[in-house]
């Protein structure tokens, strides 16, 4: 299945002022993650990256909640592995890969759909802000963990309860969060696997700022704009590739490999020139550049690895 922006049903994606606003969009629930909404989180970020008038993203949820984690409508066999429509999507929402073959060959290709989502966000060319704005559990923490920030609500609630619920972090949730706070930290969220509040995502560096409910939305906007106002949509989207894939190099060898073609790529481009003239003349800049043609191969490629 494949969704479109044009028949979404789980979430919303709005765009004001070069700001796309994409919300979780199912309130009776809490937002609840389900298959539905795994393939349009998918559909929204691709449709996200081929918008060159997109500069930055906001994820929050409709209503009380951001996403309270996964459906549990199918009971004890939530997270189990089953066939589904072709596409896999594990422990975010209890539905197997069903590519096919006998029992043994659906665990073997089983894929975790929040890390789809999760991983999906990773290769996003746009800086993304998770605005959390209640409830954020299981599946609704860990997707957030690839945004570049996350701020809160005051009313927001966090918790990695897998362990809770007899299964364990997805999400390339063991991957992000010791990255993002720590290791003691992460250990003690998930091996408790217990709820804690906006002030404590804070102190623990999960969230860079809490706000009153009704503040977070414009706070979250003015965020955004201040990130990419004056920025060459090229340059940005390779430097969030960067600093992230770089969280993982061996040596800052690894990055002086990476940052040199980089440099020696944007140093000759249309961007380059346009950015040190309006320096120079004192205005705007009008970086001439877009995403959308394509990202310079400056890594060992750009791809995510294949999955097996």
């Amino acid at each position: 299945m494949t969704a479109s922006p044009s028949d979404f049903t789980e979430i919303r994606l709005e765009v004001d002022s070069s700001i796309a606003t994409l919300t979780l969009d199912r309130p009776d629930r809490l937002n609840a993650f389900t298959t539905t909404m795994m393939h349009e989180l998918l559909a929204a970020f691709d449709a996200i990256d081929a918008d060159d008038d997109i500069r930055a993203v906001i994820m929050t949820g409709a209503g009380r909640g951001f996403c309270a984690g996964a459906d549990l409508a199918a009971g004890g066999e939530t997270f189990a592995p089953r066939r589904d429509d072709g596409a896999g999507d594990g422990a975010g929402d209890g539905a197997g890969d069903g590519a096919g073959g006998d029992q043994a060959e659906e665990q073997r290709v089983h894929r975790d759909g929040g890390g789809r989502v999760a991983l999906r966000i990773f290769e996003c060319t746009k800086p993304v802000i998770a605005a959390i704005n209640g409830a954020a559990v299981g599946v609704g923490v860990t997707m957030t963990l690839p945004a570049d920030v996350r701020i809160a609500s005051s009313a927001a609630r966090f918790g990695f309860v897998f362990a809770r619920r007899g299964i364990v972090p997805e999400a390339c949730s063991s991957w992000f969060l010791p990255r993002l706070v720590g290791i003691s930290q992460a250990v003690e969220w998930c091996y408790s696997g217990r709820v804690f509040d906006a002030e404590e995502a804070l102190a623990g560096g999960l969230v860079r700022s809490v706000y009153a409910p009704d503040a977070l939305m414009d706070s979250a906007r003015e965020l955004a704009q201040s990130l990419v106002a004056e920025s060459a949509p090229v340059s940005v989207a390779m430097t969030r590739q960067m600093l992230w894939r770089m969280l993982g190099a061996a040596h800052p060898m690894d990055a002086h490999r990476v940052d040199s073609r980089a440099i020696a790529h944007r140093g000759a481009s249309g961007d380059a020139r346009e950015g040190v003239m309006s320096f120079l003349d004192k205005r705007a800049a009008v970086f001439p550049d877009q995403v959308s043609d394509g990202l310079p191969e400056v890594f060992d490629g750009w791809e995510t690895p294949e999955f097996s």
